[in-house]
């Protein structure tokens, strides 16, 4: 793989096996810079462990991961080409905030000016001088992205970095984020907040149990795994219905009154309700959000569905089939329930608890 234009990260083929576990599958993409790439996918899907192995925590079974044109290993002063953050508790919590950065900051040869730039850019002056076991959650993760800006890098990655932001401090990552891509730098985000991905990814890397699922834009990404549609309200539902029928359209009724019309056009089907004086109460095109998207995509690839006790949620995510009580198989005959209280008079009923 030769060495690119632009500062990107590049992985071919990369595969991590754990026994006869693979928690990543043959992945290929590219993070370009310009834009902010989202990194989405179910838990167990293998981001961390992508993350890991691009920063050289983790060895490939095979494949490759390139920064920059080059193995993280064979970086000189990792830090002036990549920052990262992938656990921001992962800090001496003996050390203050400002010696902390300043033992990176030595160990790649940065300015040492560049850790009270990075403190004043995070938020995290005041608190400079205190030791990091004293933090919040929230300043846990500013002074991890401190660290990951501190030698200036033209790749930055990182994992779930809003947990434990309030909303200003989640206002304030997207904008820099963003502010940074618009920089041409390459920034990699993975997040499970599919609100906030939505608002900060221009580009979206989706993978499923270690699989690349979707490398698309997030526009494409929405458009290509949702259902898409206009929604109309009349107080002239019969004759509204008529006419739409007339001009092609299949109309589907809904619960509430109004009606839906598939990948229809707002301006088109408002245009065609004036020329036959039709009154309408709503014209709106509907289109499904990220979050929806990602799920139907990504119904197949979940490892971990939640059901409930007795079979609670839909039938194929972790839920019991109807009238199946939990704890019996499917196809099991049901045993007679037990005698109220006759676990109270059953001295071993307690073993193994």
């Amino acid at each position: 793989m030769l060495a690119s234009l632009a500062p990107m990260i590049e992985l071919q083929g990369l595969t991590k096996r754990y026994g006869d576990k693979t928690a990543v599958d043959h992945l290929t993409f590219t993070v370009r810079p310009g834009v902010v790439t989202g990194f989405l996918g179910p838990n167990g899907a293998g981001k961390s462990t992508t993350m890991r192995m691009v920063l050289g925590l983790d060895a490939p079974s095979s494949g490759d991961v390139r920064i920059d044109g080059r193995r993280y290993a064979q970086l000189s002063e990792p830090l002036k080409y990549i920052g990262a953050l992938l656990d921001a508790k992962d800090v001496h919590g003996g050390r203050t905030a400002y010696n902390h950065l300043l033992c990176l900051a030595q160990s790649n040869r940065i300015p040492r000016h560049r850790v009270d730039e990075v403190l004043e850019t995070v938020g995290l002056t005041a608190v400079a001088k205190k030791r990091s076991k004293g933090f919040s959650l929230g300043m846990g993760q500013r002074l991890g992205i401190a660290a990951a800006l501190l030698g200036d890098p033209e790749i930055l990655m990182f994992d779930e970095p809003v947990n434990g932001l309030d909303p200003e401090g989640i206002h304030w990552i997207r904008n820099l984020m963003k502010g940074l891509a618009a920089q041409g730098r390459t920034v990699f985000v993975s997040s499970h907040l599919m609100s906030e991905m939505a608002l900060t990814a221009e580009h979206l890397i989706v993978i499923g149990r270690g699989r690349l699922l979707a490398d698309t834009s997030m526009a494409d990404f929405i458009q290509q795994n949702s259902r898409s549609y206009v929604r109309l309200r009349t107080p002239q539902p019969e004759r509204l219905q008529d006419i739409l029928t007339a001009a092609g359209h299949t109309v589907v009724s809904t619960a509430d009154g109004s009606f839906e019309i598939q990948d229809g056009d707002a301006a088109e089907l408002g245009t065609l309700a004036a020329q036959h004086q039709v009154v309408l109460h709503e014209l709106s095109p509907q289109r499904a959000s990220l979050e929806e998207a990602f799920m139907r995509l990504t119904a197949e690839a979940v490892e971990y569905h939640a059901g409930g006790p007795t079979g609670f949620g839909p039938a194929g995510t972790g839920a019991l089939p109807q009238d199946v009580p939990a704890g019996q198989a499917p196809g099991q005959e049901q045993a007679p329930a037990p005698e109220w209280g006759a676990q109270w008079r059953n001295p071993g009923s307690r073993k193994g608890r």
